[in-house]
C-alpha cells in the first residue's frame, strides 16, 4: 500500500522533468530517477581521504537502530497524541460523508445516525481503526531503518566535504569520550522530544505576526513596477489579441473580468446572469 501511494505521487512528477530519452527508466525506477535530478559532485581525492574517519564519526551519530529507536520516542510522545487527534478526525460523521463524497460540512446526522451508518459500510471500522493504529508505529519504523544505510552514507561524505581533517579528528576524539558518545547519540533522538513540537508552536504566531511585513515589503520591493492592468484596461488591440488568442469574443471576455460585488438576485435577474457569467469564466 504505501510503495504503491509513493509511486503514484512521485511518477507525474519525475516523468515531467526527465527528457524523453530517460522516461523509459522513470517508468522502471521512479525513485532512481528523481533522485537523478538532483546534481551531486562527486568527492575530490581530499575529501575521499578523509571519508573513512567521517563515516566513524557518522556511525556514532547514527547506529544501526538509532532511527527505529528515534521514531519509536516519537510514536510515544508527540506523534501519539497528533495520532490521537487524526483518530477523532475520522469520527464516523466524517466516515460517512467520505464514503458518501459528500463534505463533511453539508452533512447533517446525529451521532447515533452515524454510527449505525458507518457500522453499515464497515461493521468491523473500529477493530480496523486498532489494528492500524497499532501497526503505524511498526511499519513507519521499518521504513525508516531502510533508510539509514543511505543516511550514514550521505552523513558521511557531508562530513568529509564541510570538516578539515584536523577537525574530523577533534570531532572523533570528543565522540570517543564516554560523553562524547553520549551526545552522539542523544544528539539525534532528540530531534523527537514534544519540546521541538511545543516550540514550533509557541513560534507560530510570531511567525505568522510576519506576514503584514512581508506584504509590506514585497509592496516596496514593486513599488517602481507597472501596475497590474485588468482586461478593461487593456488597448483594444491587446483586448483583441486577447480574444483570438482564447476564442472567446471581446465581449464576452469584458463581461467575465468585470468585477462582482454583488450576487445577490436583483428584480430583473441580472444578479443571477452575473454568477453564471462568472462561473462560465472559470470553466
Amino acid at each position: 500500500m504505501f510503495r504503491k501511494a509513493f509511486l503514484i505521487l512521485a511518477a507525474p512528477l519525475v516523468l515531467a522533468a526527465q527528457p524523453v530519452a530517460a522516461q523509459d527508466q522513470a517508468e522502471e525506477d521512479p525513485f532512481a530517477a528523481l533522485a537523478g535530478m538532483f546534481e551531486v559532485e562527486p568527492l575530490t581525492s581530499e575529501q575521499q581521504a578523509r571519508l573513512p574517519l567521517a563515516q566513524q564519526i557518522v556511525e556514532r551519530i547514527i547506529p544501526p537502530g538509532a532511527m527505529r529507536e528515534m521514531m519509536d520516542a516519537m510514536f510515544n510522545g508527540s506523534f501519539k497524541q497528533l495520532m490521537e487527534m487524526g483518530a477523532e478526525a475520522q469520527a464516523p460523521e466524517a466516515f460517512v460523508a467520505s464514503q458518501l463524497g459528500l463534505d463533511e460540512a453539508d452533512f447533517s446526522v446525529t451521532a447515533q445516525q452515524a454510527t449505525e451508518m458507518a457500522a453499515m459500510f464497515d461493521p468491523a471500522r473500529e477493530e480496523r481503526k486498532r489494528a492500524e493504529a497499532d501497526l503505524l508505529p511498526e511499519i513507519v519504523a521499518d521504513m525508516v531503518t531502510a533508510m539509514e544505510p543511505s543516511m550514514r552514507k550521505a552523513m558521511s561524505e557531508l562530513y568529509a566535504i564541510h570538516f578539515s581533517q584536523r577537525e574530523l579528528q577533534e570531532i572523533n576524539s570528543f565522540f570517543s569520550t564516554d560523553t562524547g558518545a553520549t551526545y552522539a547519540r542523544k544528539s539525534f533522538t532528540m530531534a523527537s522530544d514534544p519540546r521541538i513540537v511545543v516550540a514550533s508552536m509557541e513560534a507560530m504566531p510570531e511567525m505568522m505576526g510576519q506576514i503584514g511585513a512581508i506584504e509590506k515589503k514585497m509592496a516596496a520591493a514593486t513599488a517602481n513596477l507597472p501596475a497590474e492592468r485588468s482586461f478593461a484596461e487593456l488597448s483594444a488591440d491587446e483586448r483583441a489579441r486577447i480574444a483570438k488568442l482564447t476564442g472567446y469574443s471581446v465581449e464576452d471576455l469584458d463581461e467575465w473580468s468585470a468585477p462582482i460585488t454583488d450576487f445577490s438576485d436583483n428584480a430583473d435577474g441580472s444578479g443571477e446572469a452575473a454568477e453564471e457569467a462568472a462561473e462560465a469564466a472559470t470553466e
